[in-house]
């Protein structure tokens, strides 16, 4: 087998694979090396099983949000029948599909624990204790990823508690379950497992979806609470101690949760340890800082790409980085010119103040670029317009009382969007639109002549420029 390769890839997962792919296509010889699952995180334990759990809830919802179908709904989800639907959507937890795509793509697999032993020297353990040494004659790409973080909260990792993985590859749903955080993980699977029948309790040390804008977790916060989530805002948890029926979690607020699982949602850890960083000068545990390029600083043949970089820890935003760095180390490999000004092919200037980003809980919430207050606080001069969802024809189309907000962030000074936020039932078929308005930086006057179709949710546009001014009335 070979053991010299123009790329090694560090990671299977759909950043590693969009790298390698890249390269492969731009002429390099590549290896992948992968120790779980070729397809990675996304593939098997977070957006593919976790929008599946998702679906069949709110497919429910919006059918009974219509007169005439709400009439045809009876009884409630089939339990067995999500499970297994979202079974399909894993491949059952098998990668043969995803290994014969690699093998197509003329990518290399090599099974095992990946560890950077010299410059452009990667050493693979295997399963079966053995050891396999590559060597790259241009680069070695790191994209491990990330996994959950269990914060040190007294008692809890002896609690034996839940991360990500294990709530979206459930194979039995608790009476009861106690979500300790109030991100995206936390209230997805707040939404998903009061679908299912569980009791569920959310804790959050603040307030629900921090990084968006404030009334976007207001919102999911008012949903929750009508389903029966008992949500609690603003409490710290103390001490979590798992007894012959549960859990019992205290918090800072007096108050005691019992649940019979409890899930911890508190954020993500670089997925770097023993991974040999040192040769670069770096820790091993750490994020991998990267330059546009995904190139580490100082070192000319090691990158960083996708979640171990902590630059945005999404999915697509990996796949874009990806697609830039595998670009990158292919033209660099062959004494081909670089595009590494902004906006250029080879960079991923995106990362930095035009991330879209979907949040499928109840309800969708969806937002890309600056917030107002993040707009404030990088010093822009900003006007913000608020305008009801529901106000359009399209949405009432939808669903009877459509309740949802959309904010449009403008740049007064250059006259364009800066950031969109959405949230109400299916909003998120909404983003792109205003994706390529940011990126774009459409002046907000050309926005004008994008008429939306009638009748469509997509005229909420209309409302929000129609709020802001006409063109030459000098609002």
């Amino acid at each position: 087998m070979d053991s010299t390769y123009d790329l090694i890839v560090i990671g299977a997962g759909s950043t590693g694979e969009n790298v390698a792919d890249r390269a492969t296509q731009g002429g390099l010889s590549v290896v992948i090396i992968e120790d779980e699952l070729v397809g990675g995180e996304c593939s098997y334990w977070a957006c593919m099983p976790s929008k599946a759990l998702l679906r069949s809830g709110q497919a429910l919802r919006a059918a009974e949000a219509v007169p005439g179908a709400a009439e045809a709904v009876t009884g409630h989800l089939d339990v067995e029948a999500v499970l297994a639907r979202r079974d399909t959507f894993t491949s059952n937890w098998k990668d043969d599909g995803q290994v014969s795509w690699l093998d197509g793509a003329g990518i290399h697999l090599v099974r095992g624990r990946g560890r950077i032993t010299g410059e452009r020297e990667v050493t693979v353990t295997t399963s079966d204790g053995g050891t396999r040494v590559l060597t790259a004659t241009h680069a070695v790409a790191v994209a491990t990823g990330s996994e959950a973080a269990v914060p040190d909260i007294e008692g809890l990792r002896d609690a034996h508690p839940w991360t990500s993985r294990d709530a979206t590859s459930v194979k039995e749903i608790p009476a009861s379950l106690a979500i300790i955080g109030g991100g995206v993980v936390g209230c997805e699977m707040a939404s998903a497992f009061t679908d299912l029948g569980a009791k569920v309790t959310i804790i959050a040390r603040g307030r629900l979806l921090e990084g968006m804008e404030t009334f976007v977790g207001d919102a999911v916060v008012d949903r929750l609470r009508e389903r029966g989530v008992q949500v609690m805002l603003d409490t710290q948890t103390t001490l979590v101690s798992r007894g012959a029926d549960g859990v019992s979690i205290q918090t800072d607020t007096g108050e005691t949760v019992l649940a019979v699982e409890v899930l911890a949602a508190t954020g993500r850890r670089a997925r770097t340890d023993d991974l040999g960083l040192a040769v670069a000068g770096l820790e091993d545990g750490d994020w991998i800082e990267v330059d546009d390029t995904m190139r580490v600083p100082g070192m000319d043949w090691l990158y960083a790409v996708g979640d171990v970089n902590h630059r945005v820890l999404l999915t697509h935003q990996g796949k874009y980085q990806a697609r830039a760095a595998g670009d990158v180390i292919a033209a660099r490999a062959k004494g081909e010119p670089v595009e590494d000004a902004p906006w250029g092919i080879h960079v991923a200037t995106a990362d930095h103040v035009c991330v879209p980003q979907v949040v499928f809980s109840e309800p969708e919430a969806a937002s890309v670029g600056l917030t107002s207050p993040g707009a404030g606080e990088a010093g822009i001069n900003v006007s913000v317009v608020d305008t009801p969802i529901g106000s359009v024809a399209g949405a009432s189309l939808l669903r009877d009382g459509y309740e949802g907000t959309a904010r449009m962030v403008v740049d007064e000074d250059r006259g364009v969007v800066v950031g969109m936020t959405f949230v109400g039932p299916d909003v998120s078929e909404l983003l792109h639109a205003a994706t390529i308005a940011v990126v774009g930086e459409v002046p907000v006057k050309r926005l004008w002549h994008a008429v939306p179709s009638y009748p469509t949710v997509s005229e909420v546009w209309l409302r929000l420029l129609e709020e802001y001014g006409r063109p030459g009335s000098g609002s």
